[in-house]
């Protein structure tokens, strides 16, 4: 591990320290040295760095072998500022990639319990971009915080795949009705006339191409969705791409004959919609949608019979 790394690691493990003194977690004085490398992760002799920087700001003192707590940290103690090594601008793009490519190649499973201080090391980002991204997750049911910078991936259920598209169906369809009413000369409709060429293109492709469908399936609702000019769909827009992320990707089993099929539908959604037949549009949606709902089951299925 460089210099740049190592101090890094350092400056991680004193802010974690610092957090559960703040939190009440260490009361009256630190854990043994063993204990502190076990909860955050990290050698003693990180652990040695971390107590001697406690010791110089005043945090704790050492007495009869022990380390005191005797004050109570301030904002000016945590090192977030000082600390920085690699650019922050692109920190948070770094650990969605990193944290979506362990889950895809299943280094990461549900069920599994992982640390953020071991996102930070791996991903190299610092610990506070990695709690803001999983705090960003939690609040969708996705992970969930256990203690002292624990996190565990949860499993979804088939009742949470229901009410997912319960709603996404509500959503879906309201953006279709937004879409339909743009403007003919609303650049949108031809970035749908674009994307009408590029499934034309695939589909004369598949077999050799059949990865780039989610592609264009991306582009394909996020176009639909932004006819509905709501932020709050955006961020639900998120929230299907986490969960199909996180789940859909396990079975890879069909997945040409499933983009085959995909790709057709969307087609079919395409060409009502640049007919202006909105009812045909919809009746595509929906079974498209329905389509997809049947994936996500199967993959959490899937899923359920792989746990141990």
């Amino acid at each position: 591990m460089g210099r740049g790394r190592n101090q890094n690691l350092r400056y991680d493990t004193v802010n974690q320290m610092l957090e559960f003194i703040s939190s009440g977690q260490f009361k009256h004085s630190l854990p043994s040295q063993v204990m502190l490398a076990e909860l955050c992760n990290v050698s003693r002799t990180t652990i040695r760095h971390a107590i001697r920087h406690l010791l110089d700001i005043q945090i704790v003192e050492e007495k009869d072998g022990k380390y005191i707590i005797t004050r109570s940290p301030e904002k000016r103690d945590f090192l977030s500022e000082i600390r920085i090594k690699y650019p922050r601008k692109n920190q948070y793009q770094t650990i969605d990639t990193y944290f979506k490519d362990v889950i895809q190649r299943k280094l990461l499973k549900p069920g599994d319990i992982f640390t953020e201080l071991q996102l930070s090391k791996e991903a190299t980002v610092n610990i506070f971009t990695v709690r803001e991204y999983l705090i960003q997750y939690s609040r969708f049911n996705l992970i969930e915080s256990l203690s002292r910078g624990r996190w565990r991936l949860i499993e979804i259920n088939e009742y949470y795949a229901d009410k997912l598209f319960e709603l996404r169906e509500l959503l879906e369809i309201h953006a279709l009705d937004s879409f339909m009413k743009l403007p003919r000369n609303d650049n949108r409709w031809r970035e749908m006339k674009i994307l009408s060429n590029l499934h034309q293109k695939l589909r004369n492709n598949v077999v050799k191409e059949y990865s780039d469908f989610s592609g264009l399936d991306n582009k394909l609702h996020a176009l639909l969705f932004s006819a509905a000019d709501n932020p709050f769909i955006e961020d639900f827009i998120e929230l299907i791409s986490v969960i199909f992320h996180f789940h859909y990707q396990w079975d890879n089993s069909n997945l040409l004959e499933r983009n085959i099929f995909a790709v057709e539908e969307h087609l079919a959604i395409i060409q009502n919609i640049l007919n202006h037949d909105q009812a045909g549009a919809t009746t595509e949606l929906k079974k498209h949608l329905n389509t997809a709902k049947k994936t996500l089951k199967n993959s959490i299925a899937l899923i359920h019979n792989e746990l141990p």
